[in-house]
């Protein structure tokens, strides 16, 4: 079953951090990331660029508005996630325990809608 770990984390702290706390940081993404490549748990990853470069985007009356920027104001911003294969939702939150940001933040494990074709 696939699982998406969406990461949490505070950007403004991240941005506070000294460069040599956020490669050591950036380190401990490697060895995760390698870690569930290795074990066949990877489907993919990404980070993403800061949440003041989204563009949220909606349709009212049959009208379609932008706004930058998240939706609304939080502590912990998106900012990156994992898609990885699980045996099941307890599998699933072994790995997300291991993301570095779990220390940190917070980690949301969802479940992926998988339709027949």
């Amino acid at each position: 079953m696939k699982y998406l770990c969406l990461i949490y984390d505070n950007e403004q702290a991240w941005q506070k951090f000294p460069k040599d706390v956020q490669d050591k940081y950036m380190g401990e993404y490697a060895q995760f990331t390698s870690s569930i490549k290795q074990s066949g748990q990877h489907v993919g990853s990404n980070q993403l660029q800061p949440s003041h470069t989204a563009t949220t985007v909606r349709i009212r009356n049959g009208k379609v508005s932008t706004t930058d920027g998240p939706f609304v104001e939080t502590k912990e911003q998106l900012g990156g996630y994992y898609l990885i294969d699980a045996r099941d939702l307890n599998d699933a939150i072994s790995v997300a325990s291991r993301i570095p940001s779990a220390r940190s933040g917070a980690i949301e494990v969802r479940p992926i809608v998988e339709r027949m074709a």
